[in-house]
């Protein structure tokens, strides 16, 4: 027990902690370093999925509704897609359908971005059996590509694409396949609509009035199918077409049309319309071509009547008061007319296009009033504005250049009014949408040219004429027959009569057609063609053609008893010369004698029955 105390007492002092040694001291010790606490390391993200990132490009691009921001959105789209994709052929599909519609960006670069939707989508289907839906897309991108080569004058391309646009999307509307219909879901008529509406205008412009007008008339069927009854923009569109009509002077075709755009706007939109007064005015205007001018001058009156009750002062309302002047001077009341020329001259400025047609009109009622100088003196004025206007409005200068060179011709000045039509044809020639005008301008020149005698010089205007028309009006338009007439009439002035009677076969075949068998420039392109065989020496063909201008005038009545008796008296000429021409022994050949001259030779009974 003590051994164990006393082991106790001698391990004690062991087991104490040892007594620290002293260390130097050291002055301004550094502070030891703050502990730092780290929050655990976030786990690198996941790279999204390039359809992720094409997908969210394109609901970008959706959303966008300003130009710049469909632009840059765009760009993105470009940058997270392929080349070749689908979603990038819609999106330049739409951007440069939004960019034409604004109307501010380079048509160059609509045409453009069309082509690259062109170029996608073709692959596309012919890799791919191509849907109802990639027809659609592909149709109005042909149609974007023609709008905008249509803006860059490039008329060509623009038909091309836009009839490869038509031809897509004909088997597509309705009543062509249901089961396309079906499939489709949307109604392709609209787009129909654009691609046709656009063809007319290239057809215009390419001086094919004819064809434009088919167009016309198959955009005014898809409105009448879309658009329910009794829509505005349905009775605009009858409007529209009749003014084609008039346009090519197709008075006939032009005056239901007009009616049922007047009857539609007066019970949708009232008796007071703007769009009645228009309606009236256009109305006017066709009245005129057709010669009833009591009836132009009513529609005119009611229509100046509509757009003044509205307030309306401006060129429309100017406009309406020049043409009732015209209709005035057309009915022969030529004092009312200058008294209302007179006071639309207070209105318009000084050296306004308004007031050179002003002055033409007024030469127009002078010159049927027969004061030669009067004419020439208002006539020159109007020259005088129109030179300042040639390069600022070069189309309606060129065709008031046209009217001032009649009014020139009805006071005998045919020098001038020569030199004003070619000047005319020179700025015509340089207007794309112009090219309608080009031949009857042509035409004129050549009549005028031969009507001076300067003939060797007719002939080129009268061939390019020919073919001009033809191009702008097609084959049978009567004034290509007119052009045909004046053509061989020069062939004859050139002793040519077989190029002659060419002509005249020609401009009868088209008036036959255009004008009728019976009309007296048809029964004279007739009378042309058997004087022309007869100078030739044709009298089996000369008797023929001769027998029926008797049969034709015959035809007419009493009025035309002078004309039966010259063309009676012509026969036998003819006659008398065949027989002259007969050999001995040829002697019994029979002519051709018609019945009809042997039972009624006498025209002087015939007239007083």
């Amino acid at each position: 027990m003590a051994l164990r105390r006393a082991a106790s007492l001698l391990l004690s002092p062991r087991l104490r902690s040892p007594i620290p040694a002293t260390s130097r001291r050291t002055l301004n010790p550094l502070p030891p370093p703050p502990r730092r606490y780290f929050s655990p390391r976030p786990p690198p993200p996941v790279p999204a999925s390039a359809d992720a990132i094409a997908d969210a490009a394109e609901e970008a691009f959706e959303a966008a509704r300003t130009p710049n921001d469909m632009l840059a959105s765009f760009s993105r789209l470009e940058a997270a897609v392929p080349a070749n994709d689908k979603r990038l052929a819609l999106a330049c599909l739409k951007l440069g359908q939004h960019l034409e519609a604004s109307g501010s960006a380079d048509p160059s670069r609509i045409l453009n971005l069309a082509l690259r939707c062109l170029g996608i989508l073709e692959a596309s289907n012919r890799s791919t059996s191509a849907s109802t839906s990639d027809a659609v897309s592909l149709a109005m991108a042909l149609h974007l590509a023609g709008s905008a080569s249509f803006d860059l004058s490039r008329f060509h391309d623009s038909l091309s694409f836009l009839s490869r646009s038509l031809r897509l999307l004909t088997p597509l509307l309705p009543g062509k396949d249901a089961a396309a219909d079906a499939e489709q879901g949307f109604d392709v008529r609209p787009v129909a609509h654009a691609v046709r509406l656009q063809l007319a205008n290239v057809k215009t412009a390419l001086g094919r009035r004819e064809e434009a007008l088919a167009d016309m008339r198959a955009c005014l069927d898809l409105k009448e199918a879309i658009l329910p009854p009794g829509s505005r923009e349905l009775g605009a569109a009858y409007r529209d077409l009749a003014e084609a009509h008039a346009a090519v002077l197709d008075f006939k075709q032009a005056l239901p049309l007009c009616q049922k755009a007047l009857q539609l706007h007066q019970s949708t939109l009232g008796s007071n319309s703007v769009e009645v007064a228009h309606d009236r005015r256009l109305l006017g205007v066709i009245y005129t071509g057709l010669e009833q001018h009591e009836q132009a001058l009513e529609q005119n009156e009611m229509s100046q009547k509509v757009m003044k009750s509205w307030g309306a002062a401006g060129p429309d309302l100017l406009h309406a008061e020049i043409d009732a002047a015209n209709i005035k001077i057309a009915l022969g009341k030529f004092d009312e007319a200058v008294s209302v020329l007179k006071n639309v001259a207070k209105q318009v400025e000084k050296d306004s296009e308004m007031r050179a047609l002003v002055y033409i009109s007024m030469a127009k009622a002078l010159a049927n009033q027969e004061k030669a100088g009067d004419t020439k003196r208002c006539l020159e004025i109007a020259c005088n504005i129109l030179e300042k206007k040639e390069f600022s409005a070069p189309d309606k200068v060129a065709e008031a250049y046209v009217e001032v060179s009649s009014l020139y011709e009805m006071v005998n000045e045919f020098d001038k009014a020569i030199s004003l039509l070619k000047r005319s044809l020179t700025m015509l020639e340089r207007i794309p949408q112009a090219q309608h005008m080009e031949g009857n301008v042509a035409a004129r020149i050549g009549w005028l040219l031969l009507l001076t005698g300067k003939v060797s010089e007719a002939v080129p205007y009268l061939e390019d004429a020919v073919e001009r028309m033809k191009d702008s009006f097609g084959p049978k338009h009567y004034g290509v027959g007119y052009v045909y007439n004046n053509l061989g009439a020069a062939y004859m002035e050139m002793d040519r009569p077989q190029s002659a009677a060419q002509m005249f076969a020609l401009a009868k075949e088209v008036m036959d057609v255009s004008l009728g068998p019976h009309h007296s420039d048809t029964i004279e392109a007739c009378q042309s063609l058997a004087n022309a065989y007869n100078t030739m020496g044709s009298y089996a063909l000369a008797m023929e053609f001769q027998k029926r201008v008797v049969d034709s005038w015959r035809n007419h009545g009493p009025d035309a008893r002078d004309e039966l008796k010259e063309a009676i008296r012509l026969y036998n000429q003819i006659k008398e010369k065949a027989l002259a021409s007969l050999l001995p022994e040829d002697s019994t050949t029979a002519l051709p004698e018609p019945q009809e001259l042997e039972s009624d030779s006498d025209s002087a009974k015939a007239a007083r029955q």
